[in-house]
């Protein structure tokens, strides 16, 4: 592998990883705090649907009853909590994709991706159960805490260690499958772009590969978000003990409303969300002199490296 003038750091050097680190902790966390508000709605909607049973009546009683300040509750757990979920889901999943890439050499590249999103994704959801469980009680339970350092304590001090993973089993069924998919559709999007629609990566323009990174973007989070729905209502139930286990949270909401329920206001959020993520990803690594992410590389730019 060459040395590319202006690159930090080479690709898949320790450097390389922690820059993909910092990009995904700096893009999620910002990303995530951006959408505060939708996210108190969308976990109001889910915990308490007949109260909140649309969008703009949802969020008019949340002013109404709370006031504007209400609608960003927990945003430290957003920033906080995503952008470390963030830091281990990209870094680990740049470093997993190449492991799985060395031993699979003659596997189909949909199974490295899987199993590289899904490697990454349960230790991020480790990383970031704690900020999830406090978060979904300071939005939905006005008298638990104000924010994240009162949270943690108090959670501690009534629930134990428990209490911060209760959810992770179905946060895991929420986000493994979302990461999953999310990261694939990502990739062969980028390629079906670079291959079918555009040039070979190297002939475009940042500004073009920085495009390319949000269309794909948008298209992975949305194809996510529907496939996670139902682990998503079940993860609100069970940090918010509308229910004790997992069967009683599917029995209370029903199937039909597991992958209805708050799937408009997910879409809305997760979308822009994934895409400033991974437009705010790459953006981090082309300042660092790194290629954009997905797709096939051309062996072109793999002698460039």
């Amino acid at each position: 592998m060459r040395g590319v003038e202006g690159r930090l750091f080479e690709e898949f050097s320790p450097g390389y990883y922690g820059i993909c680190t910092a990009g995904g902790m700096l893009s999620a966390g910002t990303a995530h705090l951006a959408v505060t508000p939708l996210d108190v709605l969308k976990v109001n909607m889910q915990v308490n649907p007949i109260k909140y049973n649309g969008m703009a009546s949802g969020l008019s009683v949340l002013w109404r009853e709370q006031g504007p300040s209400y609608l960003w509750r927990g945003w430290s757990s957003k920033l906080f909590g995503y952008g470390i979920q963030g830091g281990c889901k990209f870094g680990l999943y740049e470093y997993f994709k190449k492991r799985y890439s060395d031993m699979l050499v003659d596997h189909n590249r949909s199974l490295i991706f899987f199993l590289s999103s899904a490697s990454a994704q349960v230790f991020a959801d480790v990383a970031l159960s704690p900020f999830e469980a406090v978060k979904v009680r300071v939005q939905t339970q006005p008298g638990f805490a104000k924010g994240l350092v009162e949270g943690i304590p108090k959670l501690y001090r009534t629930e134990g260690l428990s209490g911060f993973y209760r959810g992770i089993l179905p946060l895991w069924g929420r986000n493994l499958p979302f990461s999953m998919v999310m990261f694939s559709t990502f990739e062969h999007s980028v390629d079906l772009m670079y291959r079918q629609v555009l040039k070979r990566r190297e002939e475009c323009s940042r500004a073009q590969q920085l495009g390319v990174t949000c269309l794909a973007g948008y298209a992975a989070g949305a194809v996510g978000t529907v496939i996670s729905n139902p682990a998503d209502n079940i993860v609100a139930s069970l940090y918010n003990r509308k229910a004790k286990n997992v069967l009683q949270a599917v029995k209370d909401i029903g199937f039909v409303n597991m992958f209805r329920r708050s799937l408009p206001v997910r879409i809305m959020i997760v979308g822009p969300v994934v895409t400033l993520q991974w437009f705010m990803y790459d953006t981090i690594k082309v300042l660092s002199g790194l290629p954009t992410s997905g797709g096939s590389r051309s062996r072109l730019e793999e002698e460039d490296c």
